[in-house]
């Protein structure tokens, strides 16, 4: 465990206060300029075209395998074939931050590329829209865990600030009572959920992107499930649909569950730069390369917030010098291993639920 006031030292919060409250500290948009330059200046922000040629060539492929096999297997009538539904999870949250990073501008010189890419691995490829993840996931970017701007910290099935909590009745104060409790099991929706709310953001469309949007969308819906009962009897279609979509909700949820819940959440009002919001409000996962492919890269949340379309493999690239820029600032940085990131994040949403208790 790194020592108090190290670059690495988790940042805690005490009991007195509400959990994730932070005071802003007096800050300026200059703190980031001198380590935008050095990003620049070493070459790191230009894009990765043939990295990601390989990957989304890989996963396409990977992809067609694992289908191919449950076909194989689905067509002799075993139930086995649900264990596919593991690799095809797996393959789906790899889609998942394809389109990501698509979203972000990451992976083409070009915005229509990357919204072309978007729209496959999203809408078609998942069922995901890539409008209405990029209209709330660019939302989030510019106020990371502030309550009434940021989307990922409003009252929804959880709450993340004990204000929030307190408004709660019937089953809803039920849920957050044991919000800790019930965070890993409620991630077994989120797969579905992530189809419904893509459907209903049509409504915030018009014209040629409702269209485009909504036409994927029924695409990937129609495909999807000629594909499953093409391949298998209607009850393990089912069956293998409803495993498919959990552990993608599970898998996808575990990937952004650790990156802020439980750190600093802005006061109304408060005057952070963009590197001390960014960096106070986000924590990365110390990990490996095994660690780099399950969390897609997200591991390195710092790094994503401060440059958000800085290439994935460039992110471990840039972490020592975010780092050495934090430490020379004086700014808290953030880092755990993956188990104790899950612990933070849970101690918080325990911590806000407990007026009800």
């Amino acid at each position: 465990m790194p020592a108090a006031g190290s670059p690495l030292a988790v940042t805690s919060v005490r009991p007195e206060a509400e959990p994730g409250r932070a005071r802003a500290a007096p800050a300026g948009g200059s703190e980031f300029a001198p380590l935008l330059r050095q990003i620049k200046d070493a070459g790191l922000l230009r894009p990765r075209t043939g990295y990601y040629a390989l990957m989304i060539g890989g996963n396409l492929l990977a992809l067609a395998a694992v289908w191919a096999a449950v076909a194989l297997i689905g067509g002799g009538g075993s139930w086995w074939v649900l264990a596919l539904a593991a690799p095809a999870a797996v393959l789906s949250a790899r889609t998942a931050f394809i389109g990501h990073d698509a979203g972000h501008r990451q992976i083409a010189a070009g915005a229509r590329a990357n919204r072309v890419l978007g729209l496959l691995h999203g809408n078609l490829l998942l069922g995901m829209g890539a409008g209405w993840w990029t209209d709330k996931h660019n939302r989030h970017h510019a106020h990371p865990n502030h309550v009434g701007k940021d989307p990922d910290v409003e009252v929804g099935a959880l709450v993340w600030t004990r204000a929030q909590a307190t408004r709660r009745r019937g089953f809803a104060a039920f849920l957050t009572r044991y919000q800790a409790w019930l965070f890993f099991p409620m991630l077994l929706l989120e797969g579905l959920a992530l189809k419904v709310a893509s459907f209903q953001d049509l409504r915030r469309l018009s014209g040629r992107d409702r269209a485009v949007e909504g036409g994927l969308l029924v695409a990937h819906v129609a495909g999807y499930t000629a594909l499953l009962l093409g391949v298998l009897p209607p009850g393990q279609a089912i069956a293998f649909a409803a495993v498919h979509h959990a552990l993608f909700g599970l898998h996808l949820g575990c990937s952004f569950a650790p990156n802020h819940k439980g750190m600093a959440m802005p006061e109304e009002g408060a005057r952070w730069g963009h590197l001390r919001r960014q960096v106070l409000t986000s924590r990365n996962v110390r990990g490996n390369p095994l660690t780099d492919f399950f969390l897609g890269g997200l591991n390195y949340q710092i790094e994503h917030h401060l440059v958000p379309s800085l290439p994935r493999p460039h992110l471990r690239l840039v972490q020592p010098l975010v780092r050495a820029h934090c430490r020379r600032l004086g700014v808290p940085y953030t880092e755990t291993g993956l188990a104790a990131s899950y612990a933070q994040a849970l101690r918080h949403m325990n911590a806000v639920g407990a007026p009800l208790r």
